[in-house]
């Protein structure tokens, strides 16, 4: 998949013009594909392109942090390349940018920077200095410079409107299952696997200790069955997300118990896919009782997993 990075007069789309869907598309969800397969249907020969953000516009725009993201960058990319983009257009947003009224945006990004035939945006979308450019005005914008505009309504699931704070809002509270339909696939971290206290090993039920980046949305206290992949190598098994309240507590961990394997993964790149949350974590009045749980809980995720 192409790249377009760095100042847009140093794009250069294909002799067609470009498709263009624009939005920050963390986490390429139900809502983002239907904008993508509308842009599709209407690309005719242009080049389909993902206009996103290396950097969340709400970090820079507010005083507030950016809310945590569903996916890495590279994870993005991979995602838009299933979904059929032809290329990437990657904005650094930062003041410069903020700053843009909406006829300037338009100019430099769709119009200069990538001759836009069609774009494609979500209902709702803004875009800006102060937010001020609607669908509307795009679509004003799109009249004057020869595109066309594509508004796609928001997508909905059991009443829930598919939105990517909804799905961290869902992730949040354990909800990995309606986490998974509105994503249209299960909600992944992924992470180095690195040494830890070697308490699992002990008690008969060795965990892969996943050093999960800041910044990135992460899954209710918990256990849960899983699905892995270490090295493009799928595996099932149990993970449990918090501060292991029988051994004293501490700082939250995700580790994860691959179902009928034993090997030394420290080092590698584990992906860990939620299926379903089995259940809370709790504190266990003895080591006995925890690999009682322990044992009921694997038994659970292969019921689940199966």
């Amino acid at each position: 998949m192409k790249l377009y990075e760095g100042h847009p007069s140093g794009w250069r789309p294909g002799p067609h013009g470009s498709a263009v869907a624009i939005g920050v598309f963390d986490g390429v969800h139900r809502g983002h594909r239907a904008v993508f397969d509308a842009l599709h249907e209407a690309a005719a020969e242009s080049e389909v392109v993902a206009m996103t953000f290396a950097t969340h516009p709400d970090g820079v725009v507010s005083d507030e942090p950016a809310p945590p993201a569903l996916t890495t960058f590279e994870r993005r990319l991979e995602l838009f390349d299933e979904v059929g983009v032809d290329a990437a257009a990657v904005i650094d947003f930062d003041t410069e940018i903020m700053r843009l009224s909406p006829e300037d945006f338009v100019e430099q990004y769709l119009v200069n920077g990538l001759d836009a035939r069609v774009v494609a945006v979500g209902d709702g979308f803004r875009f800006g200095h102060g937010a001020a450019g609607t669908v509307d005005t795009l679509r004003l914008l799109g009249q004057r410079h020869g595109f066309t505009i594509i508004s796609t309504p928001i997508v909905t699931i059991y009443g829930t409107q598919v939105r990517s704070s909804a799905i961290r809002a869902a992730i949040a509270t354990g909800g990995v299952e309606l986490a998974a339909r509105m994503l249209g696939r299960p909600f992944e971290v992924a992470g180095a696997v690195v040494p830890g206290d070697a308490r699992g090993r002990v008690i008969g039920f060795p965990t892969a200790n996943i050093a999960m980046p800041a910044g990135f949305v992460r899954p209710a206290g918990g256990v849960y069955a899983v699905r892995c992949a270490v090295n493009g190598v799928a595996h099932d098994g149990v993970c449990n997300v918090g501060t292991r309240p029988t051994f004293g507590g501490g700082a939250e961990t995700i580790e994860v118990h691959l179902l009928d394997v034993d090997r030394d993964l420290y080092g590698m790149t584990m992906r860990v896919a939620f299926v379903d949350r089995i259940r809370d974590e709790q504190r266990f009045a003895s080591v006995d009782a925890l690999v009682g749980q322990i044992e009921h809980d694997i038994e659970r995720a292969r019921l689940v997993l199966d």
